[in-house]
């Protein structure tokens, strides 16, 4: 069965290919261009070159999606099979070299590791890849393993349970939570009762959608708060411990951070009265990027500077 039809000069090249495969997973020519980062006008020059060369629509718009037509789903195999190649041939001749390296990385992290990872991590691209690039992007539960997978993400870091088994993980540390008030708080000690902590007013990180194991930490909260006493839920860590500075409200954080936010905005920092649970955090990357040899440094990095232990067994 001929697949590609011959009666045409120019065959698509791989940016064609891209734009084929991105639209096959997004099924939106809007989230297809700011997914690929060009214009949508441009990607729709683009698809009606496809459309042409192929002799076929390819997608059609139904209802608010695009959705591909049998010749585009025949397509999908030998599409992505020239896809797979071509990186896999790229990283295999790719060298790396940190000192003159331009390359930007891409990864994503709660706000909260953001305070933990990013001033060593700076420190350390300025000694030894003073031209390498870090680009912090906001985490997107719903959307993490697919930038993962096409590469829009180098790596993420955090605690994601139900990652599929196409991404690789490695142990870094494990988290554990403490809670925080402002200095001098009229009611609250460094160690109260159960009684007395759950009275006060909280301010509740809820990070709902990202796949992220804090959820475990925040359900165990609302079982013993009452509801009452939740006077605001934020999605920022950061922005809980501003909040709490400047009010009488308590909040819980991650304890790698609450040291260093506690020092910066004058906080005191309380032992919750309650069992809380304890967090793997993991640096991910997908299997299609494990011998890139960039990714392969830059996850070195990571593991260097803040994997726990030396005994955990690498992914």
């Amino acid at each position: 069965m001929r697949i590609i039809p011959h009666d045409h000069n120019r065959d698509p090249d791989l940016h064609h290919l891209q734009v084929f495969d991105v639209l096959l997973r997004e099924h939106s020519l809007t989230r297809a261009a700011h997914e690929l980062d060009v214009t949508q006008p441009a990607l729709s020059k683009t698809l009606a070159q496809l459309r042409r060369y192929f002799d076929d629509p390819l997608f059609v718009r139904v209802a608010l999606r695009m959705e591909p037509t049998p010749k585009a789903l025949q397509l999908q195999g030998p599409v992505r099979a020239i896809l797979e190649r071509t990186a896999s041939l790229r990283n295999e001749h790719l060298s790396f070299d940190p000192r003159t390296s331009h390359r930007t990385f891409n990864f994503c992290v709660v706000d909260a590791g953001l305070l933990k990872l990013l001033p060593p991590l700076v420190d350390r691209l300025l000694t030894e890849a003073p031209n390498v690039r870090i680009h912090v992007h906001q985490l997107e539960g719903l959307h993490l393993e697919r930038w993962l997978e096409t590469g829009k993400l180098d790596f993420a870091m955090g605690s994601f349970p139900t990652m599929s088994k196409g991404i690789r993980r490695q142990p870094l540390w494990v988290e554990s939570y403490v809670s925080v008030a402002r200095h001098r708080h009229p009611r609250l000690s460094p160690e109260p009762t159960l009684r007395a902590f759950v009275a006060e007013k909280h301010v509740l990180v809820s990070i709902p959608g990202s796949g992220h194991a804090h959820q475990i930490m925040q359900r165990a909260l609302e079982a013993v708060i009452p509801r009452e006493n939740i006077v605001c839920r934020i999605p920022i860590f950061i922005g809980a411990a501003i909040l709490v500075k400047h009010t009488d409200a308590i909040t819980t954080l991650p304890l790698s951070v609450t040291t260093m936010l506690a020092k910066d905005l004058n906080l005191q920092i309380i032992a919750p009265p309650i069992e809380l649970p304890r967090i793997d955090i993991f640096q991910y990357w997908h299997d299609r990027f494990h011998h890139d040899p960039g990714n392969q440094w830059i996850r070195s990095v990571f593991k260097t500077l803040f994997r726990r232990t030396s005994s955990d067994p690498s992914t």
